[in-house]
């Protein structure tokens, strides 16, 4: 950072073109350009003077190309940060980016609102996980209230918070759903066969006669669950960059909710159908660097 508390930053770039639209869009977008470079000989010279906090790098130079110039930048420092910005991109182009330690990529031609998002992402560090720990669980605990609502017409209770990771008995079918972002996680909604059948039947609107259906409703009510909670924390700080994977369900009468490394927040819903548990945790991750 600058004396200004700026994020100091070089262009790596062989068109002039390039570089001077690029430092229009980050001067205006508050970031401090310390210095530009066209070749892995000036890359090194200028990184080794300015001693920036991160470097935005093009793929295609004559004589060398964005990722040889990014090892050259980590010998030289390790923490500096490299946001490729280039004109291409591919599958094969993004896994040796990230093979090569870079922290994001912004394809030509640059949009300013998605690059200061990819900067200000790779710039984050345990801050952006303080800042979420202080709001998630009230905002997926919000999520269940609103859709078992939405869904079913009622609305639970709760008990007490609890903050554990121990691990403990199922009642029968958990639903997990991950997430993936800077700060990783994952939701537990667990609750028992009785449960699932009751709410099942109140959803489908009508007699459910096998486990396949309960297990497909509560696969899917814990998507909507987590999937707009991490849409809601989105909004609040779009550097999150949170996304949740298909949720995995697992049932079984000697089922276990293991112990995880993850902080995690649990609560029990008192429901009309009985008793659902809820459990959230985050981690520091670095999963959809990409992802706006």
């Amino acid at each position: 950072m600058d004396k200004n508390g700026k994020e100091k930053i070089v262009i790596v770039d062989d068109s002039p073109f390039s570089i001077s639209i690029l430092k229009d869009i980050l001067d205006e977008k508050g970031f401090d350009v310390v210095g530009d470079a066209s070749s892995l000989e000036e890359t090194i010279k200028v990184v080794k003077e300015k001693k920036p906090d991160l470097v935005t790098m093009d793929m295609t130079m004559p004589g060398t190309d964005g990722l040889e110039c990014t090892r050259a930048i980590h010998r030289i420092d390790e923490d500096i940060k490299v946001v490729i910005v280039s004109s291409m991109m591919d599958d094969e182009i993004v896994k040796k980016a990230k093979e090569n330690r870079v922290s994001g990529y912004v394809q030509k031609p640059v949009d300013p609102d998605e690059i200061t998002t990819v900067i200000k992402r790779a710039m984050v560090g345990e801050d952006l996980l303080h800042e979420l720990e202080k709001i998630y669980f009230d905002v997926f605990k919000e999520s269940l209230s609103d859709n078992l609502n939405r869904l079913t017409k009622t609305i639970p209770s709760y008990g007490n918070e609890t903050k554990s990771n121990d691990a403990e008995s199922s009642r029968g079918i958990s639903a997990v759903v991950g997430v993936i972002g800077k700060c990783s996680g994952r939701m537990i909604i667990d609750l028992s066969y009785e449960t699932a059948k009751n709410m099942a039947e109140v959803v489908l609107r009508r007699e459910v006669e096998n486990i396949d259906a309960c297990l497909a409703m509560i696969g899917e009510f814990a998507n909507i669950v987590a999937g707009n909670a991490c849409s809601t924390l989105n909004r609040k700080n779009k550097i999150f960059g949170l996304r949740v994977a298909p949720p995995t369900i697992f049932h079984g009468k000697s089922l276990n909710i293991s112990k995880t490394s993850l902080k995690t927040t649990s609560i029990i819903a008192k429901t009309d159908f009985g008793e659902i548990y809820l459990n959230i945790g985050f981690k520091r991750g670095e999963d959809e660097w990409m992802q706006n």
